[in-house]
């Protein structure tokens, strides 16, 4: 089964597993399951769960920082470091985003929007694009609506700014590790990518969880 057809939860995202997909993950510099064949069942469902939990604890102390700002440590929280990063005022919404979320500024326009790209890197040379979009809407109830539109696969979404400004030209962001966050009339989008080595879905849905949180530049 295609990610694009896996289970989905009421904010329209992936839910991890769905279909019967098992995967195999590594926690940087907390634990990592090896390649061996010996282990049964039973063990391999016991270090799944224990490497589950050492990736919410992680994200719960990544979102923390966030909440403060706190960039680069909320990215080592996560086994990450900063590589690159730009960022950008647009002027517009509706020119900065595509599908339905466009038509939606079309009708609806934004008030402002703030935009962030990262690359990060890990030790074991796995490195990720990560985008952040702040999206100031004119009232809470319009947020809501947008971060609802945005939330459901298939609507479109905010662009992000272009890999090429962090050399990463040619990166395509899918929506597969996705996150949003309201605050009043504030929505944020987050996203993520693979870019080189083997980043598990885990870090990347993690990653994007924990730069949901962070406040607009």
């Amino acid at each position: 089964m295609g990610w694009w057809n896996q289970p989905r939860d009421a904010k329209g995202r992936w839910v991890r597993g769905g279909g019967g997909m098992v995967v195999a993950v590594s926690i940087v510099g907390t634990l990592s399951l090896g390649g061996g064949t010996g282990a049964g069942a039973g063990g391999a469902a016991s270090a799944q769960s224990a490497t589950g939990q050492a990736v919410r604890a992680n994200v719960t102390r990544g979102k923390g920082n966030a909440k403060q700002g706190k960039r680069d440590y909320a990215w080592r929280d996560m086994g990450f470091r900063r590589l690159k990063q730009v960022g950008e005022q647009a002027a517009s919404c509706v020119v900065n985003s595509y599908g339905d979320v466009r038509d939606f500024f079309v009708r609806t326009p934004c008030r402002s929007l703030d935009r962030m790209l990262f690359t990060l890197g890990d030790d074991d040379r796995n490195s990720v694009i990560l985008a952040v979009s702040w999206v100031r809407m004119s009232t809470p109830d319009n947020a809501r609506k947008l971060q609802w539109l945005a939330d459901t696969y298939g609507t479109g979404s905010v662009s992000p700014l272009a890999g090429a400004l962090v050399e990463a030209a040619g990166v395509k962001f899918t929506g597969r590790y996705y996150d949003s966050r309201r605050s009043g009339d504030l929505v944020v989008i987050a996203e993520t990518e693979p870019l080189r080595g083997d980043p598990q879905p885990e870090f990347l849905d993690g990653l994007a969880e924990v730069a949901s949180e962070l406040p607009r530049p």
